[in-house]
C-alpha cells in the first residue's frame, strides 16, 4: 500500500499545478475576451471625442485618423458659445427631471395596487397596461400633439414633461420588486394602524431604492436623449432642448461635424454623473433584494 500510495502522492502537486495553469490560462482569456468586448463599446465614444476635438476639414478627410493631427480643445468653448447650450442644458434638465419625478411616483403608486391591493379584474387591467408598451411612440404623436394644441401647451414645459411621464414600464419594474417583499413587514405596519399610503412611504419605497434608482436612471437618460417629441411641441429656441439644439449646426451652409461631436460630448456628462451616482444606490440595495428573493 505504501509503495501505491507514493505515487499517487507525488502526482497531487502536479495535478495542482496543471489545474493551476489552466485556471489562470482561462482568467487571461475570459479578461481579454472582456476587454476586446468593453473596447468594442468605447470606439463610438472615442471617435466623437477624436471628432470634437479636430478641424471641421479632417473630420471628413479620406482615409480617416484615429487621431487628429492638430489638437482644437477650443471647439468645446465654440460649440458652448455659438448657440444658447446653457439654455439648451437648462431646457433638458427642467425636462428630463420633471418627467422622471413623475415617472416615479406614478410608477409607485400604480406598481403598489397590482401588488399587493385585491380588485376585480387587477390581473386583466395589468396585462392591458402592459400591453401599451407595444405602441411605437410614433403612432401617438400626432393624438397626443392635438391634445396638447388643445390645451394650449405648444410651446410649454408641460407640453413636453407631461405627455412623456406616464409609462406601464415604470410600473411593470417595481411592481416586480413589490412583489419580492416580504408581506409581514406590511401585515405588522397594519395591525399597528398604518395606512396604505405610510406603508408605501415608510417601508416598501425605502427598500426599493435599487429599483427605484434603476427607473430613475433609465427614464432620465431616455428624456434626456429624446429628439422626436420636443422636435414636434416646441417652435424655437426658448424651450429647445440639447438634442434639439445639437440639431442647429445643420444649417444650408454645411454641417459642422466637429462641433456636433463636441456639443454631444458635452450633452453626455449629466448622464455620465447621474450614473455614477445612482450606480452606488443600487448596488448597495442589491443585497437587501437579494434577501427577498426566495421570500
Amino acid at each position: 500500500m505504501t509503495a501505491n500510495a507514493l505515487p499517487t502522492a507525488a502526482a497531487r502537486p502536479r495535478r495542482k499545478q496543471k489545474n493551476a495553469g489552466l485556471k489562470l490560462f482561462l482568467d487571461i482569456l475570459n479578461h481579454g475576451a472582456l476587454t476586446l468586448v468593453a473596447l468594442a463599446f468605447l470606439f463610438p465614444f472615442f471617435w466623437m471625442v477624436s471628432n470634437a476635438v479636430r478641424s471641421d476639414a479632417e473630420v471628413l478627410a479620406v482615409p480617416p485618423r484615429l487621431l487628429p493631427t492638430e489638437w482644437q480643445w477650443e471647439n468645446f468653448a465654440e460649440a458652448w458659445l455659438r448657440l444658447p447650450f446653457g439654455r439648451f442644458f437648462l431646457n433638458s434638465a427642467i425636462v428630463a427631471g420633471g418627467v422622471t419625478a413623475i415617472t416615479i411616483v406614478v410608477s409607485a403608486l400604480a406598481a403598489y395596487a397590482f401588488a399587493r391591493l385585491r380588485f376585480p379584474g387587477r390581473d386583466s387591467i395589468f396585462v392591458a397596461y402592459l400591453g401599451t408598451l407595444m405602441i411605437p411612440q410614433v403612432m401617438l404623436v400626432i393624438p397626443l400633439f392635438l391634445i396638447v394644441n388643445q390645451l394650449g401647451w405648444v410651446n410649454t414645459y408641460q407640453g413636453m414633461i407631461l405627455p412623456m411621464a406616464f409609462s406601464s414600464f415604470g410600473a411593470f419594474l417595481l411592481r416586480q420588486f413589490f412583489l419580492s417583499i416580504p408581506r409581514e413587514l406590511e401585515e405588522a405596519a397594519l395591525i399597528d394602524g398604518a395606512s396604505r399610503l405610510r406603508i408605501l412611504v415608510s417601508i416598501i419605497i425605502p427598500l426599493s431604492l435599487p429599483a427605484i434608482g434603476l427607473l430613475a436612471l433609465f427614464t432620465f437618460i431616455g428624456q434626456w436623449n429624446n429628439f422626436l417629441w420636443p422636435l414636434v411641441v416646441v417652435n424655437g429656441m426658448e424651450y429647445a432642448t440639447l438634442p434639439l439644439g445639437l440639431s442647429m449646426f445643420q444649417t444650408e451652409q454645411g454641417t459642422s461635424w466637429n462641433y456636433i461631436m463636441a456639443g454631444a460630448a458635452l450633452s453626455m456628462l449629466p448622464g455620465l454623473v447621474l450614473a455614477v451616482i445612482l450606480q452606488q444606490v443600487i448596488y448597495k440595495g442589491i443585497t437587501v433584494g437579494a434577501g427577498f428573493g426566495g421570500r
